[in-house]
């Protein structure tokens, strides 16, 4: 398989998309580098072969759109990730957090209907191939802190910002 992909110049860097040839958003993130994407997509899911394009159509607008103010323009993206069952149930969570109100890894361990496993939620966010899609910069630590996040805490510290607004 062929996977397409863009990069668009954002507030915060450059952010490239990968889709599948249904347009499904693979990987995602504040990076140029495509390859690196590519290959933290699921081996049973990561394409062979990558091609660039100036537009991903909906999902670059998307994209723009998001940066621009509209936060919900990401809500309609149709994103492609498999791992096991918890990680994809808690992915799917991740999508159901509204932008503006974050909630905290205990609270999105709980809403993945695993409340003791705190741990587990924070791995669903590390391992979270579609950055933005599945806005998993939408989980903050108990005492209000960051935590971590693949591109960078000055990248989350603005995406909650601009989410705030």
């Amino acid at each position: 398989m062929t996977a397409d992909f863009a990069t668009v110049t954002t507030p915060v860097g450059p952010f490239t998309a990968l889709v599948d040839p249904d347009g499904a958003v693979l990987a995602a993130g504040w990076t140029a580098d495509a390859e690196n994407l590519r290959g933290l997509i699921h081996a049973t899911l990561r394409p062979a072969e990558l091609r660039e394009r100036d537009s991903l159509g909906a999902v670059t607008k998307a994209v723009t759109d998001f940066h621009a103010g509209d936060i919900t323009a990401i809500d309609a993206i149709t994103v492609r990730q498999l791992s096991g069952p918890f990680l994809v149930h808690a992915w799917e969570v991740l999508r159901k957090v509204p932008g503006g109100e974050p909630i905290t890894y205990t609270d999105f361990a709980a809403a993945s209907g695993r409340p003791a496993a705190t741990r587990a939620a924070a791995n669903a966010c590390a391992r979270n191939a579609a950055a933005l899609f599945v806005p998993c910069h939408r989980i903050i630590r108990t005492d209000g802190t960051l935590g971590g996040f693949r591109w960078g805490l000055p990248v989350k510290r603005w995406l909650l910002d601009h989410e705030a607004h």
